[in-house]
């Protein structure tokens, strides 16, 4: 039966047949019976990835720990898992993961297939800790991938989109058990420029997010701590509510938004606190937006966000949230954004409430310039023959694809448009 889908910004709609299957066999049964399928898990993509009009699965009903080696710290989990749940589900065999986004609501499966990822100079995206994976293909049979068996599959499926099969299960590389220190502060613009190349190596951790009419960022470090447990607490203006509270503002009265923003040394004061990873790592994100994030050669950030934060000031752009810095480590699959290359993350977003194609016009032929590719889940305009030139295995991901999947089942309009897959019928 049909049902209105969005996804979690609103930006995405849909009217698909909503089947959410009990176990693998009741999964194994709506592949083999429906020609058109795609799976979707949080809807925090921001991009159409998952819509459909057709068939939309979703896994939340297969969760949990499948197995785990306590000697290798490795653990396969079912994809359909939530993030906020793996810490539950890892801490009683002493593991946790390697590194982790500030957004837990995802599920396993979608995090991995889109290249998902936290910060730190040397800790790759989520999908770069895969040690192997189930995948059920297109005709309702399971392959098990890895770099010993169906090497190809592993190589190019861990980043495919949702493109190659569904993924049942997914082993990662682990670690044993700590805790993180987080330390939040303001710190002036001019001293990123000149410290951060420095800083990124001293900490685990370094992310900072820039202001459009601030002179100064919030930085935030994570470090392992043997400290005593101190988590945050628990304020009813907490950061995510000023946000929200300062984006309704300024969407209203948009010459507001410089005045707002000279008031961070009000708002946002210096704190610490220790914590488990899995508590520390997730922040509350309850205010909606929109979000475009590309991902540049490392080298190459500190001069994009310059020539980003100039072009958006010149152009008076009603935005009050602030433009993020990351850093990612790079990878070897195929259609990671990271391929290749270490990298630096910069996100932009707006308020789901205004129209962010008004900003994402100004900012992404900068981010473009400066040789980034687009996060898979994130909103962007790039094509085929675009990302074509940006990833030097997209040849053989799309001939690979096409044996995997020859009906196209696991295609919809988007996947069509960026993949430039003529349609069936057309053929």
């Amino acid at each position: 039966m049909k049902q209105r889908w969005s996804n979690w910004s609103g930006k995405q709609t849909a009217y698909p047949d909503f089947l959410q299957p009990k176990n693998v066999d009741e999964l194994k049964k709506i592949v083999r019976k429906h020609d058109k399928i795609r799976m979707v898990g949080a809807g925090h993509s921001f991009s159409p990835l998952a819509t459909t009009d057709d068939v939309m699965v979703n896994l939340d009903h297969i969760q949990g720990v499948h197995q785990f080696n306590a000697q290798k710290q490795q653990c396969t989990l079912h994809a359909g898992t939530r993030l906020y749940k793996l810490g539950e589900c890892l801490a009683p065999i002493h593991q946790a993961l390697q590194n982790q986004g500030d957004i837990d609501h995802q599920s396993l499966a979608g995090v991995v297939a889109t290249g998902t990822h936290g910060t730190g100079v040397d800790l790759p995206c989520l999908s770069a800790l895969v040690t192997d994976f189930e995948l059920l293909t297109a005709e309702g049979e399971v392959l098990q991938c890895s770099p010993e068996h169906n090497a190809e599959i592993f190589q190019a499926g861990r980043v495919a989109l949702g493109s190659f099969g569904v993924m049942t299960k997914i082993t990662l590389q682990n670690r044993s058990r700590y805790k993180l220190k987080e330390q939040l502060r303001l710190c002036a613009l001019s001293d990123i420029y000149q410290y951060i190349d420095r800083w990124k190596h001293q900490h685990r951790h370094i992310e900072f997010w820039a202001f459009l009419h601030s002179d100064q960022v919030i930085l935030k470090t994570l470090d392992e701590s043997r400290g005593l447990t101190d988590p945050r607490p628990q304020y009813w203006l907490s950061e995510d509510r000023l946000l929200n509270f300062c984006s309704e503002i300024t969407r209203v009265f948009p010459q507001l938004n410089p005045y707002l923003q000279s008031l961070l040394g009000v708002f946002i004061k210096p704190s610490t606190h220790v914590d488990w990873s899995s508590q520390i790592f997730p922040t509350p994100r309850n205010t909606k937006f929109n979000e475009m994030e590309y991902q540049l050669p490392a080298e190459q950030g500190l001069a994009c966000l310059e020539e980003l934060l100039a072009v958006l000031k010149q152009q008076r752009v009603a935005m009050f949230f602030p433009i993020e810095f990351r850093y990612v480590k790079g990878d070897d699959i195929w259609l990671s954004p990271f391929y290749g290359r270490d990298s630096v993350s910069i996100s932009i977003h707006q308020f789901y409430k205004q129209d962010c194609q008004h900003i994402f016009k100004w900012v992404e032929p900068i981010l473009q310039k400066y040789q980034g590719r687009p996060h898979w889940g994130k909103l962007h305009s790039m094509q085929a023959d675009q990302l074509r030139e940006l990833y030097p295995k997209w040849d053989d991901f799309m001939q690979l694809r096409e044996q995997l999947d020859p009906q196209q089942k696991w295609i919809n309009p988007y996947l069509r448009q960026i993949f430039t897959i003529p349609s069936l019928s057309a053929a």
